[in-house]
């Protein structure tokens, strides 16, 4: 017996079919459905670091962030994806970018206000948001707890200034501590996030990070590995790094001081006191759903019927100012074989007819709404314009755990 391969330009096209096609009952039944989260994204900093492969712009436009402009963009975002979610309480909320800190404390408080006004949150539903310790300002942090922000996460990175450097930082050492210091009195748990095998780094040097960062007793903390990421400044010129073994001997060592202090070993890169695991990263662990509302970011929402993905692709006029429309990337990952579906976008989103004709994952890089058909399959409608030759900002990805 011989199975016919057909090769994919001789295939019958597609006939086009609605989402709810793909939403009907099958061989999946669910009896009860996993939590739901929530990542919203700033995109916003205040320079591009070297490693960073993120959705993130540095803002040169100069003046104030057109932060009411994108709440509005991220709202109709929200409002479009609520079918999928009807009736769903929120367990978490991560607030992530860029440097979120650099939206004013009132914008944050209309965010998860807008938030709340659309979806039901659980009762204690956590909600994280990442800060900058270059966007630190006395009382700032308890601005954005008085906005409904329960838990934060600090970029600290390193405590050593010749490592803050070469990683592009655009704190120190002293802002940092000040930093961890005021977010210790201002919220009950928080997170403080460190890296490893940095460029000129030795175990001794790790070691006084860690001195460092545990002094401050915290609940939980985040220690990555430097990885030089394709698209990134680091790779096109990469730095000299510590070889293989060392950077193993220095996971050790962080898994042996952090166990001493009573911090558990929870995920591959986080370190929690019991009680202070991050609710949001452990939902993505534990395939969980999550909801994006966000530029260059997708969402997995699980109906009763099945597992459903779906994307989210902010217009770029309509997220960024005029004078700064770096391009954005519009990530189309999609869970479903030869799926076809239309969709009715607010008008602050691309209008779009999305074609995949097979399970793949897609990153498109656009200065201006397109079909991009030569970049991947997945395209918008045929009537859209031709894509230009984009240029080359950091690649979009499969969102990486956040802590």
């Amino acid at each position: 017996m011989s199975i016919p391969i057909v090769p994919a330009a001789e295939a019958a096209p597609i006939a086009p079919r609605d989402v709810q096609h793909y939403m009907r009952p099958g061989l999946l039944q669910l009896t009860s459905l996993p939590p739901l989260s929530l990542y919203v994204h700033l995109p916003w900093c205040l320079k591009k670091c070297p490693y960073c492969d993120f959705n993130s712009h540095a803002w040169a436009g100069g003046g104030d962030l057109p932060e009411q402009r994108y709440l509005d963009a991220l709202c109709a975002d929200l409002e479009a994806a609520l079918p999928l979610v009807w009736g769903r309480q929120v367990q978490s909320i991560f607030i992530g970018g860029g440097t979120p800190s650099l939206f004013a404390p009132q914008s944050i408080d209309r965010l998860l206000a807008d938030i709340r006004a659309r979806l039901p949150l659980a009762a204690g539903c956590e909600v994280t948001m990442e800060a900058n310790p270059g966007t630190f300002e006395k009382d700032r942090f308890r601005a954005f707890r008085a906005a409904g922000v329960t838990r934060l996460s600090i970029g600290v990175q390193s405590f050593n200034d010749r490592h803050l450097q070469a990683l592009g930082r655009v704190h120190d050492r002293a802002q940092a501590i000040a930093a961890v210091e005021e977010a210790a009195q201002a919220f009950d748990t928080f997170n403080l996030d460190l890296m490893y095998a940095l460029p000129g780094q030795d175990l001794a040097g790790l070691d006084e990070d860690l001195r460092t960062a545990l002094g401050f007793a915290p609940p939980h903390l985040s220690v990555y590995h430097l990885t030089i990421e394709p698209n990134t400044y680091f790779a096109k010129h990469p730095p000299v790094v510590p070889p293989d073994d060392d950077a193993y001997a220095m996971l050790d060592r962080i898994t042996e001081r952090t166990g001493e202090v009573g911090l558990q070993r929870y995920e591959i890169s986080a370190y929690a006191r019991a009680g202070h695991q991050c609710v949001h990263n452990t939902n993505y662990w534990e395939f969980g759903d999550y909801l994006t509302p966000a530029p260059a970011t997708s969402a997995c929402t699980t109906p009763t019927t099945g597992n459903l993905a779906t994307t989210s692709a902010l217009a770029p006029a309509r997220t960024a100012s005029s004078a700064s429309r770096t391009a954005w990337c519009a990530r189309r990952a999609f869970a479903t074989p030869a799926a076809t579906w239309t969709t009715p976008w607010p008008a602050t989103r691309w209008p779009r007819t999305t074609t995949c004709a097979a399970p793949t994952y897609r990153s498109n890089t656009c200065s201006t709404p397109c079909a991009c058909a030569a970049a991947s399959r997945c395209r918008t409608s045929p009537n859209a314009p031709a894509c230009p030759s984009p240029p080359s900002p950091s690649r979009c990805r499969r969102p990486k755990p956040r802590a």
